[in-house]
């Protein structure tokens, strides 16, 4: 199975060069071991100090580093989406350049490149996946695409297609725009679907893990706790949190006051984002670029330790049985009651804790069965479900 290791963080707290060189020193103990990243600022090339392009280049023995591309992603994922878009804007007088300029939408250059993932999974060329990703607000919303994928193939994607086979030529007589093929309509769904298998492998706690890499400083802090909650909400597994750049104890003069604070920063973090393990990296009195370099990064972390091994496993929720009935665990760290909103449709369990929302799709034992209550306790949203079934209590939802 390949492993899967995303490390996201604070802009400028060195997820870069920490995920390099966790792909360094994987190869250079016999991984088969790519790097790619999924930040539209690459500087995956910058930290090993050569030049990557949007295919995978072998760099070093076991070693592939990748930084993809907005145009080739395109190309290679939904050009036949792009067509149509081309088409819609120069139905209306767009000339062909500008047409084809105006199909590069928003998000496209990102989710293209979390594409490539699953693409390296199933190629079954590699034993480590190393993902460069994003900061960790644009990371969240990327991971939180998914979902919203599963949603719209199932429910909005068979609507537009019966509309599109009974009354295409209709509605673009009376639009005035061109209505996508059925062939769009499949193009659209089978990136979709692509994005909910990219979900599924992040979220497989035996196969991926989370890392979060940080400065020991209060933003960054603050900033890796909301995203320690946000990973948990969409059930993604962390198994690390990283803090670079931590000044050495021989420090003095200038840098004595900043090497302070980040002493007294350091036994608050360690317990706050216990049981996941964290780990320091130091400061380097120099510019660490270079595979050389990255190795020593790379042994500073991880020693003689694997840097693919798991150093902590466990699931953001669960569900367990009790004589009341059953019971919901949804891991969500620094967060309060509160803070979280819940509502139910069906099979359906939407949790919402500030701007990102869930949608869990229930276990076929508790569709039936109403929500009988929550309650917050260390961090963890415990959501319980009555024994009867919804039929027995009279119908209705709660």
């Amino acid at each position: 199975m390949t492993r899967i290791l995303l490390y996201t963080g604070k802009g400028g707290v060195g997820k870069t060069s920490i995920a390099a060189a966790t792909a360094v020193l994987s190869a250079d103990r016999g991984s088969r071991t790519i790097v790619l990243s999924t930040d539209i600022a690459h500087s995956l090339g910058d930290a090993f100090d050569t030049k990557l392009g949007p295919e995978p280049v072998e760099i070093a023995a076991n070693l592939w580093a990748q930084e993809p591309d907005v145009y080739y992603n395109i190309g290679r994922y939904w050009g036949t989406i792009q067509t149509y878009m081309a088409e819609l804007f120069s139905w209306r007088g767009l000339d062909a350049v500008m047409a084809e300029e105006m199909t590069v939408l928003p998000g496209m250059d990102e989710l293209g490149n979390l594409l490539w993932i699953a693409d390296h999974v199933e190629s079954g060329k590699y034993d480590l996946v190393v993902v460069d990703a994003a900061p960790t607000g644009e990371t969240l919303r990327l991971l939180s695409l998914p979902e919203a994928s599963r949603w719209w193939v199932d429910r909005i994607a068979p609507i537009g297609r019966r509309v599109s086979r009974l009354s295409r030529p209709v509605l673009e007589r009376l639009i005035g725009v061109p209505v996508p093929r059925d062939e769009v309509f499949a193009a659209a769904e089978r990136l979709l679907a692509r994005l909910d298998l990219v979900h599924r492998l992040l979220a497989d706690p035996e196969q991926s893990s989370i890392r979060l890499v940080m400065a020991l400083e209060n933003l960054a802090i603050v900033e890796a706790r909301r995203s320690f909650t946000y990973f948990h909400l969409f059930g993604y597994p962390s198994d690390l949190v990283v803090c670079n750049r931590v000044l050495p104890s021989t420090v003095g003069g200038y840098f004595a006051g900043l090497r302070k604070t980040q002493q007294a920063y350091l036994p608050t973090v360690q317990g706050d984002f216990a049981p996941v393990p964290v780990r320091t990296v130091p400061f380097f009195d120099r510019e660490v670029v270079g595979i050389a370099g990255l190795r020593e990064i790379g042994q500073a972390l991880f020693g003689d330790e694997d840097p693919a091994g798991f150093f902590y496993r466990g699931r953001p929720y669960r569900i367990r049985t009790h004589a009341r009935g059953h019971v919901l665990d949804v891991a969500l760290p620094f967060t309060s009651r509160d803070e979280v909103g819940l509502s139910r449709d069906g099979d359906e369990l939407v949790i919402q804790v500030g701007g990102f929302r869930r949608t869990l799709v229930l276990p076929r034992a508790l569709v039936d069965v109403p929500t009988t209550g929550a309650k917050m306790e260390d961090g963890i949203l415990h959501i319980e479900f009555s024994t009867r079934s919804k039929a027995a209590n009279g119908g209705g939802r709660r």
